[in-house]
């Protein structure tokens, strides 16, 4: 009896702590006022049920509501380097709807979390996100490892 009191006391704190997860990566880029890239923080928020994104040092956040939400796309882009090397960058695009008005938010995200950032925003939001352009044979290589 004591046993079981105390599996059903672990699922009962295990349910309530899943209950306004958040999930937060730290190595995004944003544009500033500007248009140049700065240090953010993407966090999804089940308690708030919204994509936040935060300037790590000043500027203004993003708070996007998950039922805003119109789609998501992942897309990169490679560039020539000075050593003639090529830079890979991988970018995150949210399209929402703030009333009447339609929005774009565009994020760029490092190699080593590209991959866990579109899983989030499926587990998160429930989008489904876009491959969009030659990133699709590159996610799909990824994705059978």
């Amino acid at each position: 009896m004591k046993k079981s009191a105390l599996i059903l006391l672990a699922l009962l704190a295990a349910a309530t702590f899943g209950l306004g997860e958040e999930t937060s990566f730290r190595t995004v880029r944003m544009p500033d006022a500007k248009g140049k890239p700065k240090k953010a923080v993407l966090t999804f928020s089940d308690k708030d049920k919204a994509v936040e994104v935060r300037p790590a040092k000043s500027g203004d956040s993003v708070s996007i509501p998950y039922s805003q939400i119109d789609k998501c796309a992942y897309e990169y882009t490679t560039e020539r380097t000075m050593v003639l090397t090529d830079a890979k960058n991988h970018w995150l695009e949210i399209d929402y709807h703030d009333q009447d008005a339609r929005k774009v938010l565009v994020l760029r995200m490092e190699k080593k979390d590209y991959l866990r950032i579109l899983d989030a925003v499926k587990a998160h939001t429930g989008t489904d996100v876009e491959i969009l352009g030659n990133a699709d044979k590159r996610h799909e290589k990824i994705w059978r490892r």
